[in-house]
């Protein structure tokens, strides 16, 4: 079998590579012979060709990829013996506000929460890849600050963090002074659907 069309071959890597192609990646694909503009018309072209199946197209912060559409996803569940992972409120509340308010310290989440936050927490979402430090507010004591990264836009199929959603202003403290304000975190809501889209376990 002879593959002469360049989306085949396009679709056909990334059916099986088995992680998220760049477009540098998919410009190797034909020993750079087409420019990243082409490369990137013939992605559109295989979201349209694909729109509305099961699966779709999709870029994010690392690389396109084939995802399975959420309403497969119960369908897959069955085939898996894992548990989906079950985060704690204060899990989601934590990774909702550094989501939102990055970069802001320990003191932040716990000024905008209420309570004190776990350190367990903190060690979860830094063992999951989702957080990570970012510097030091010059403040006394130096506290760290804390951002998500690039892990954490590809876990939840995101290219930027302007693909969060938006959140309507809730009743809630101000952001920290210095802390970048992308929307108010509220309790429940559409963040807890991000959460159920991430795809990897």
């Amino acid at each position: 079998m002879s593959i002469n069309d360049p989306v085949l071959v396009i679709e056909g890597a990334l059916l099986t590579a088995g992680r998220p192609l760049k477009v540098n990646d998919l410009v190797r694909l034909f020993a750079r012979a087409w420019p990243r503009k082409q490369i990137l018309q013939w992605l559109s072209e295989l979201q349209s060709k694909w729109e509305g199946s099961a699966v779709r197209l999709e870029e994010t912060a690392g690389g396109w990829r084939f995802v399975g559409s959420r309403d497969l996803q119960p369908y897959l569940d069955r085939l898996s013996e894992e548990k989906p992972p079950r985060y704690s409120r204060s899990f989601m509340e934590t990774l909702a506000i550094i989501a939102y308010r990055q970069p802001v310290t320990r003191g932040d989440i716990e000024d905008i929460r209420g309570v004190s936050v776990n350190s367990n927490v903190m060690k979860q979402l830094q063992d999951r890849g989702w957080i990570e430090c970012v510097g030091h507010r010059e403040t006394p004591g130096r506290p760290a600050l804390w951002a998500t990264t690039r892990r954490f836009l590809q876990d939840f199929s995101l290219k930027s963090l302007s693909g969060l959603p938006s959140l309507e202003a809730q009743d809630s403290p101000q952001p920290p002074e210095g802390s970048a304000q992308r929307g108010t975190p509220g309790q429940q809501g559409e963040f807890s659907d991000i959460i159920g889209r991430q795809p990897e376990r």
